[in-house]
């Protein structure tokens, strides 16, 4: 998903692993090769014949270079495969995509967001990945509301590469500096509003800010609403109440002075070195789990995980894919380019080359095998996640608007800037996202 200050580029979740070589050991036999579980129902060539895979992703520098050495490793172990790299930024990727999907040409592998996954899988550019679930792609120890984000009507258009789950990382001896002990266990929106008027009487801010569509969306779900209804054809909601009260708060808060104005928010150009928390002068941040590392890095001071505030948190908090493998349907080569997502999957080695930096494995075999190299901050986010997903619900159908999270976030800083109130903005809101919705 796109670079935003609070869900900051994705960084490594685990650094400074142990030494990356070693014997290849693997978790089960499923994990390095499938060449004895049972061939999914789609033609695929014989194990020995030439076979070239393109495959697309986006990313900085050190998600192309790890992806790179996984695909050596790939290839080393399967010499009749030759793999094809595509990448780009963010913005590129889908600059490109879109004409190749055009022209039937879409690389065999594709890397997908949350919120393009059902674009391209309604309009019939993913393989069906069903027949291939425990024959060529092992999955059997995948939590199944995890598996089924990537799926739609029914239909697997793709296997997660992680999962990252929503929270507050913050510094307990600013929190303390505030008059406030520790985050309570199981949090209120009142509570949350109490502490962020503390930090202000300390001269701290609370945080800073949240991600408009990401965080509205959680506080919909909590209600057992959505952002989106289940085909993604409107809103899910229906009482515009829920807008005001929801940034009815959040600018509030900015305009006591508690989380920081829209203002200085550019001003910090959107990195995680220039936040609040990072400077001292913020207790702390709320962003994704798989980002908590590179916040710890930058901070170089003890931090912590809370969870998202309530009431029924449970309702609104879901395990979020990081993004997914896809298999295009124009590939030739389908079967093979379900095996290299099992060995993504699946293979112990391999993940130690990732890192964890798509977010915490999803195969609890793979997590497992990784426990013990973690780093002190790497254990803290796998031992967050792992708290926080029997806690979870699954996770609304991914049938996003990126056209609709920019008018959301455009509003949202409208109304950050005090140049919109949220009332007129709700208004606004519904007017032009339903319009959206229903012409797509």
């Amino acid at each position: 998903m796109k670079k935003r200050f609070a869900l900051l580029a994705v960084p490594m979740l685990l650094s400074m692993l142990a030494g990356c070589g070693g014997n290849n050991n693997t978790p089960d036999s499923a994990a390095t090769s499938t060449a004895g579980s049972q061939p999914a129902p789609a033609t695929a060539a014989s194990s020995s014949d030439p076979v070239t895979l393109r495959i697309a992703w986006w990313g900085g520098d050190t998600r192309h270079s790890y992806t790179q050495q996984v695909i050596d490793m790939y290839e080393a172990q399967n010499p009749n495969v030759k793999i094809e790299p595509e990448y780009a930024s963010f913005d590129d990727y889908w600059k490109k995509l879109a004409p190749q999907a055009a022209a039937n040409r879409l690389p065999d592998i594709v890397q997908m967001d949350v919120s393009y996954i059902n674009q391209y899988g309604s309009n019939g550019q993913l393989e069906d990945m069903t027949p291939y679930l425990n024959k060529t792609v092992q999955v059997g120890d995948v939590n199944e509301n995890v598996l089924g984000t990537g799926k739609i009507d029914g239909k697997q258009y793709g296997i997660p590469l992680g999962v990252n789950v929503l929270g507050f990382h913050y510094d307990p001896a600013l929190l303390k500096k505030a008059g406030v002990d520790s985050i309570p266990d199981n949090w209120t929106w009142d509570q949350y509003k109490e502490i962020a008027m503390k930090a202000k009487a300390a001269g701290l801010y609370m945080d800073s800010s949240m991600a408009a569509d990401i965080f509205f969306n959680y506080y919909l779900r909590t209600k057992g609403l959505s952002l989106y209804n289940t085909d993604g054809s409107a809103l899910g909601y229906d009482d515009d109440a829920l807008f005001r009260d929801f940034f009815g708060m959040l600018s509030d808060l900015i305009a006591k002075g508690a989380v920081p104005s829209q203002d200085k928010l550019s001003q910090n150009k959107g990195v995680i070195e220039e936040a609040d928390v990072v400077k001292g002068t913020g207790i702390g941040i709320w962003q994704w789990s798989n980002q908590y590392v590179a916040l710890q890095i930058a901070v170089n001071r003890p931090m912590e995980l809370a969870q998202m505030p309530g009431p029924d948190m449970e309702k609104g908090l879901y395990m979020q894919p990081s993004m997914y493998w896809s298999v295009t349907a124009n590939s030739k080569n389908k079967e093979e380019a379900a095996k290299f997502i099992d060995f993504w999957t699946n293979n112990v080695e391999a993940n130690k080359l990732i890192k964890g930096e798509r977010g915490v494995p999803i195969s609890s075999k793979i997590k497992e095998s990784l426990a013990t190299e973690l780093t002190e901050p790497g254990k803290q986010v796998f031992k967050f996640v792992a708290d926080m997903e029997p806690k979870t619900s699954p996770m609304s159908p991914p049938v996003g608007s990126p056209e609709v999270v920019a008018l959301l976030t455009d509003l949202a800083e409208q109304m950050n800037f005090g140049q919109i109130t949220p009332d007129a903005a709700a208004v606004q809101f519904r007017k032009e996202a339903s319009e959206i919705l229903a012409n797509r």
